[in-house]
């Protein structure tokens, strides 16, 4: 159905002023159950043909040539988007659940709420906190109480919200990271006041006996143990137990980032180290910017244990960044079921990204892709004749924005490699985007491998 509707499309057959019919109606006249035309038309949005417009119905957005159309017809706008930068930069969902009806209804409802005139609670709404603690049980298998959530701005001021916790402890405190690892935590913990030492990883990330050779004890290690950022690897059970029995012994806490745990595509996610049986204590920092979107500046922690009731205590004395009318917006979403549904449509999208980097690139001899398994990036490896400044540069100059693998390095020789972000782009944009790749490659290179 889906090949039908798209050459339908590419062929001019279906056009632009053409609306699509309901899901409901178009599927009894087809003989074929709701769920399969819902699937065709999410397939198709994401790759850049349709688009959803709530009661407005599904449109598409593009003309038998290729080329994009404005979403209200007006040919300049089009001409801009089409001449406008496609940016591969990492870290950056899908802006779809703002169009969803269940965001919406979720926002609905908060404005409708009586207007507080107290702050909201320093550590998160309740409802939001049991919202978060129900939708771990469910995603990750983590078992907590809203009373061990604590609700933050996003990753940047939870790190913030630590180091200002660990400093009633050590002044300055030392956070010692993965090289190569996330350069913004690295920035935002020294900016908060804390001694940041790294450590070079492989793609499974840290070993247990790389940590017990060092020389100084650190107060905190921030580890991407499902998905590490951003070689891709995850760090095996074994690696995760022993990390926890070297933790407790020596009192370090450990900071698990688990940035994009929601979107796996070939292997089931590992527990979470928080999850793992263990007196070591674990503080869990989550974010919603990559399960919906970084606009809205909100994710939690995870805390227990004397760790647990000192970052309580921060959070009481600073206050809540996250407006109330938010707190309650999200937790409606979560608790409507909304935020489950988005994410399972945004993983099949996702998906199907991820196939078509393959499809481009997975067959070239003179790449190697990795951190495939899940997330919404992806590392691609050059030869050393391939220079990844350059062909970033000369990318930026034909319309494609990337970052290259060395930016991701401290202290450890850098890789020669690109760091692909496919979650923003329409399918037809990352197609695009990749051909140009692929072009730069072969010119590169000498000629196509």
């Amino acid at each position: 159905m889906v090949g039908r509707l798209r050459d339908a499309i590419l062929d001019g057959a279906l056009r632009p002023e053409h609306p699509l019919p309901a899901s409901r109606r178009l599927a009894a006249g087809l003989g074929v159950s709701r769920g399969v035309v819902v699937r065709a038309y999410e397939q198709l949005a994401g790759e850049g043909y349709l688009e959803g417009r709530g009661s407005g119905g599904t449109r598409v957005t593009v003309r038998s040539d290729g080329r994009g159309m404005a979403s209200e017809g007006n040919q300049a706008a089009s001409g801009m988007e089409q001449n406008a930068t496609i940016d591969l930069t990492p870290g950056r969902p899908s802006g779809a659940p703002f169009r969803d009806r269940d965001w919406r209804a979720a926002w609905r409802m908060a404005v409708a709420e009586p207007v507080e005139v107290e702050l909201p609670a320093a550590l998160g709404t309740p409802a939001l906190r049991t919202a978060v603690a129900d939708h771990l049980a469910v995603s990750r298998g983590l078992t907590v109480s809203a009373d061990d959530v604590v609700i933050t701005a996003g990753t940047s001021d939870a790190l913030q919200l630590i180091v200002a916790a660990l400093r009633g402890q050590a002044d300055p405190p030392r956070v010692l990271m993965e090289d190569p690892g996330y350069p913004t935590a690295r920035r935002v913990l020294s900016a908060a006041g804390a001694a940041v030492d790294v450590l070079p990883v492989a793609d499974d990330g840290l070993e247990a006996a790389q940590l017990a050779a060092l020389d100084h004890r650190p107060d905190a290690v921030l580890v991407t143990p499902s998905h590490q950022y951003p070689l891709g690897g995850r760090m095996p059970v074994k690696e995760r137990l022993a990390l926890l029995a070297w933790a407790e012994a020596n009192r370090v806490i450990i900071l698990e980032d688990d940035y994009d745990s929601e979107f796996r595509h070939r292997r089931m996610p590992l527990p979470a180290l928080a999850s793992l049986p263990s007196s070591a204590e674990v503080v869990l920092v989550g974010t919603f910017s990559k399960s919906l979107s970084p606009w809205l500046r909100c994710g939690y922690l995870v805390v227990r244990g004397g760790s647990g009731q000192r970052l309580k205590n921060a959070r009481l004395d600073l206050g809540t960044p996250v407006a109330g009318v938010m707190q309650s917006a999200l937790s409606n979403y979560i608790a409507g079921g909304g935020l489950a549904r988005h994410i399972a449509r945004a993983r099949r999208e996702y998906a199907h990204r991820r196939t078509l980097l393959l499809d481009r690139l997975g067959g070239r001899a003179d790449v190697k892709l990795t951190a495939l398994d899940g997330g919404l990036h992806a590392v691609i490896r050059l030869q050393q004749n391939v220079p990844a400044e350059r062909l970033a540069k000369e990318a930026l100059g034909l319309g494609v924005r990337v970052v290259t693998l060395a930016s991701y390095f401290a202290e450890r020789t850098p890789e020669n490699g690109l760091v692909i972000g496919y979650g923003a782009p329409t399918d037809l944009q990352l197609a695009r985007a990749l051909d140009i790749i692929a072009g730069l490659l072969d010119r590169m290179a000498g000629g196509p491998p």
